[in-house]
């Protein structure tokens, strides 16, 4: 994936870390994250009563998670290893709107799956995954092809998120990167096993926290460089090297202009793969049914906003710094410049961080990327473990599975799915395939079975052949679209000719339309009239779980006089309040799609405006305040949202 015209000799940059490091932090921290999830889990066990041998919780946390972990564990599925080298990565290569289009093109789809997950929880609120919603409305062929789909995207997020990660690791430690590969899963493995979907929410607040702090550190440690000064230190150095950085398609090639065609391009590669890792991700619905029904809109809506300033201030500074710092003798590969290897594999903010901070740095960013790969592979092996849970054992061979047997085949997927992956990772790297080939062509595989599975959940005309033709033909228009394109434009079907930015777009974006058209257009030649309240007829807890059942109903119904709430799995009540949750997700959604994606960036780039000092300087600014806004939500709000509960954990401690 030739992104720039540079050669990929020059030399090796030494690893600014021991091995020991990468060893240090790949396994020993992986365990003792293990060792804390194992000792919660018994804590929570013996003070909440939560006990993870029960499905209903290892799976889904009682349904009861609170909006403060809800809204970590969002930003933290989107905080991918990938994300954060990306940003930096894409403001390099196309200039400062690099950074913004990353946080736009992945917070609306975010806020998205406020509505969606509500609906799902008032339609079918005892689901575990969504897969069973399409096998109660579609039955068998349409069940086993969106599980297909389900576990290509999460295949290809995972390996994604671990090639990026791997290379990193590799670089700022030099352990070899097969040993990264392989080792990465190890300690997430281990506490998923201990704590189930709960061991997630808790690891994905402590990883979201730990990571915006070193965002924080990294973006002002490289404002107060000596080098850079200040924000208007940086916006001076991006000047002076402006002349060897030209980005065709940008207005006058400015580094300095949100009017970036290559970063239009790469907006809505973003916008459109993101609605499919989004929708296609079983963890989501997984994290939204965990949720507590008051739970989910606010958790999603403010896990979105607060996500969309960390690629934007991290990638912004970071990248323009990288962009004027190449040619100092600080930078890492000093005296040449990075080549194409160094950057699609993800490079650019490990070598800018250990250029303004040193060894520092190299720390930070080592373990941002743990942090990043741990939480996030947390959720994508929790996620195909629930798949295979109950829509391959529980459906298909033994339907009157118990709890034991439930607990014992999900254990079996969460181990099988993480030697699979890394393994498909490491075939990956030997083929010559990198991060940034990843990043931009995943959504011609992530995105055909978008709006027939929306449709599944909305719209009751949409009948079962439809959906399942137009998710199987979506994927071959777009695999098709996508590899013609590389064949007509570059002459040849080849990792570098499909990893280029134009075949990528036109297949992602044929891959997820296309599908409309044939689902309606079908759906209207044989429509379905389907009946929602046929989900309520459907038994999909098991029967150990009828005692946690009863004791929560027996609970729910000491507070029914306060208003309607969940009265328990099979029978849901909302008021007036309750029901407002789905016009509040709408609103929001279409707020953030229209505000940070349209009314916001799109002006700017039809205006061909070159940012003056004044304004870059403004806009350095408001990244800033919004990034320490959202550490104080991710970090604080979480510890006040559960504070009851840590009372009741801390009294128990104390006799």
């Amino acid at each position: 994936m030739n992104l720039l015209p540079r050669s990929d000799n020059d030399g090796i940059v030494p690893s600014p870390l021991p091995e020991a490091a990468g060893y240090v932090v790949v396994v020993a921290v992986g365990l003792a994250f293990a060792v804390g999830m194992i000792g919660i889990t018994r804590l929570l066990k013996k003070t909440l009563n939560e006990d993870n041998s029960n499905v209903e919780t290892f799976m889904v946390a009682n349904r009861s998670v609170g909006t403060g972990l809800v809204a970590s564990a969002v930003v933290s599925s989107w905080l991918w290893s990938t994300a954060l080298l990306s940003c930096v990565l894409v403001t390099y290569l196309y200039g400062i709107s690099g950074g913004f289009w990353y946080g736009a093109g992945c917070s609306p789809m975010i806020v998205f799956f406020a509505y969606l997950g509500v609906v799902c929880k008032k339609r079918i609120p005892q689901a575990h995954t969504v897969l069973e919603i399409v096998r109660i409305r579609y039955g068998t062929v349409a069940h086993l092809i969106f599980t297909f789909l389900a576990i290509i995207n999460n295949l290809f997020n995972t390996i994604n998120m671990i090639l990026g990660a791997a290379a990193v690791i590799t670089f700022l430690t030099g352990i070899h990167i097969m040993a990264s590969t392989f080792l990465l899963p190890v300690g997430v493995v281990l506490y998923t096993l201990v704590g189930g979907i709960k061991a997630t929410f808790l690891t994905d607040y402590i990883h979201t926290f730990v990571i915006a702090i070193f965002c924080s550190y990294l973006t002002t440690k490289t404002l107060l460089h000596h080098d850079v000064g200040s924000i208007d230190g940086l916006y001076d150095l991006v000047a002076k090297a402006q002349p060897s950085h030209e980005v065709d398609g940008n207005y006058q090639g400015s580094l300095l202009t949100m009017s970036s065609q290559q970063g239009i391009f790469f907006a809505i590669i973003l916008l459109v793969s993101n609605f499919g890792a989004v929708i296609m991700d079983t963890s989501y619905f997984i994290k939204a049914f965990a949720a507590s029904p008051k739970a989910v809109v606010p958790g999603y809506v403010v896990g979105g906003f607060a996500y969309f300033s960390i690629p934007w201030s991290l990638g912004t500074i970071m990248g323009l710094a990288a962009l004027g710092l190449e040619s100092s003798p600080i930078f890492p590969t000093y005296p040449r410049p990075m080549n194409d290897l160094e950057v699609t594999n993800g490079l650019v903010l490990p070598y800018i961080a250990v250029a303004v901070a040193g060894k520092g740095g190299a720390v930070a960013v080592l373990l941002m990327t743990f942090m990043a790969i741990t939480s996030t592979l947390s959720a994508q092996v929790i996620a195909v473990s629930s798949i295979f849970t109950f829509d391959f054992y529980r459906t298909y061979i033994n339907k009157n599975a118990g709890n034991k047997d439930v607990i014992r085949w999900s254990h079996l997927g969460v181990v099988l799915f993480a030697a699979i992956s890394a393994s498909l990772t490491a075939a990956f790297n030997y083929g010559g395939i990198n991060m940034g080939w990843t990043l931009y062509m995943i959504g011609v595989v992530t995105c055909p079975g978008i709006f027939p599975l929306v449709l599944t959940i909305l719209w009751n005309k949409q009948s079962g052949l439809a959906a399942v033709v137009s998710a199987v033909t979506g994927l071959a228009t777009g695999l098709g679209v996508w590899l013609g394109t590389a064949q007509a434009l570059f002459g040849k079907v080849s990792v570098d000719s499909t990893g280029q930015i134009l075949p990528c777009l036109y297949g992602t974006v044929a891959s997820a339309l296309s599908p409309l058209l044939y689902t309606v257009i079908l759906s209207f030649i044989w429509p379905d009239n389907y009946d929602w309240t046929r989900f309520r007829e459907e038994k999909l807890l098991l029967d150990s779980d009828t005692q946690t059942e009863e004791s929560d109903r027996k609970e729910h119904a000491r507070q029914g006089s306060k208003g309607g709430v969940l009265s328990s799995a099979s029978e849901v009540v909302y008021d007036k309040t309750d029901l407002r949750w789905k016009r509040y997700a709408l609103f929001w959604s279409l707020f953030s799609f229209f505000g940070l994606w349209v009314l916001w960036p799109l002006p700017m780039y039809g205006a061909e405006y070159i940012f003056s000092k004044t304004f870059f300087r403004s806009w350095i600014v408001v990244s800033l305040i919004w990034l320490w806004t959202s550490l104080l939500i991710l970090g604080l709000y979480p510890l006040w949202d559960g504070r009851k509960q840590i009372l009741i954990v801390l009294k128990s401690l104390r006799g």
